[in-house]
């Protein structure tokens, strides 16, 4: 074995991307393959891995998957990172399109900075009461690319995360997909949020497309102005603009900082 690949961060989200244009990687090994170089400690450690593959819808296709092994249909921080790495490494232009299994993702890469389309949000529903072993949440939901659950909090800080997260992840009424989990609190003007990722079975540290789900739920309760600033568990904030469209759900852009960690090759699993 013997697999070129880069390690990126976006906003504290880190995949492991892998220019599999050659078919380096058989997709009957993936799964297992993103598993084994996904753990910390004795591989390259990540929260995903990213495959750069050929398309003709696009000027490429990427394969996602989660550090569990299960695909993804969308991740806001893994489109800018991949972005960035196609533009670095020649495969497309600074401003270029690639496939997911959400659709069709316009991007444009500024150095470190980079800003992407995501496709139309769909499914908005407000006002959910869900119970869970006797404790109701007012949840709202929204479909960005992958499902979201925002629950609103006054702070953020002295939630548990991780038991609201997988209380509601798990809930009937996701089923059976299962859906983000995202914690937000109103802050100057902006956002905080913190999200339990499925897949992950965890909390992150950035969720791109959850910063996304909470600024377009948060601008529907709230005067909350466009590009809203959020802030995410590593610290770092990203901007979501939001354009409105008549008589449907708006345009929305994520843009932020990406990080070109460290590249190398993986000569054993």
């Amino acid at each position: 074995m013997n697999i070129s690949f880069t390690k990126m961060s976006g906003s504290g989200n880190d995949f492991v991307i892998i220019d599999n244009r050659d078919g380096v990687v058989a997709d009957a090994i993936k799964r297992d393959f993103a598993k084994k170089v996904c753990r910390l400690k004795d591989s390259v450690g990540a929260d995903g891995v990213i495959f750069v593959e050929n398309t003709e819808k696009a000027d490429y296709k990427w394969d996602f998957y989660n550090n569990d092994g299960s695909s993804a249909e969308m991740c806001g921080n893994g489109g800018r990172c991949v972005a960035r790495f196609a533009f670095e490494k020649g495969i497309a232009s600074q401003t270029h399109s690639f496939e997911t299994m959400a659709g069709i993702i316009s991007a444009e890469v500024n150095g470190p900075m980079v800003k992407v389309k995501l496709t139309p949000p769909e499914h908005m529903q407000e006002g959910l009461d869900l119970e869970f072993e006797g404790v109701h949440y007012k949840v709202d939901s929204v479909n960005t690319g992958v499902p979201h659950a925002i629950v609103f909090s006054e702070d953020v800080e002295k939630e548990d995360v991780t038991a609201i997260g997988r209380s509601i992840r798990y809930h009937t009424v996701f089923a059976p997909a299962g859906t983000n989990v995202d914690l937000v609190q109103r802050q100057n003007g902006g956002l905080k949020v913190r999200t339990y990722e499925r897949g992950i079975e965890g909390e992150t540290l950035a969720c791109g497309t959850g910063a996304v789900a909470s600024a377009l739920i948060a601008m529907q309760r709230f005067e909350i102005q466009s590009p809203v600033e959020v802030e995410t568990r590593g610290g770092e904030v990203l901007k979501v603009h939001i354009e409105p469209n008549e008589g449907g759900l708006p345009t929305v852009y994520l843009e932020g900082m990406t990080k070109l960690v460290f590249e190398g090759n993986l000569v054993e699993l």
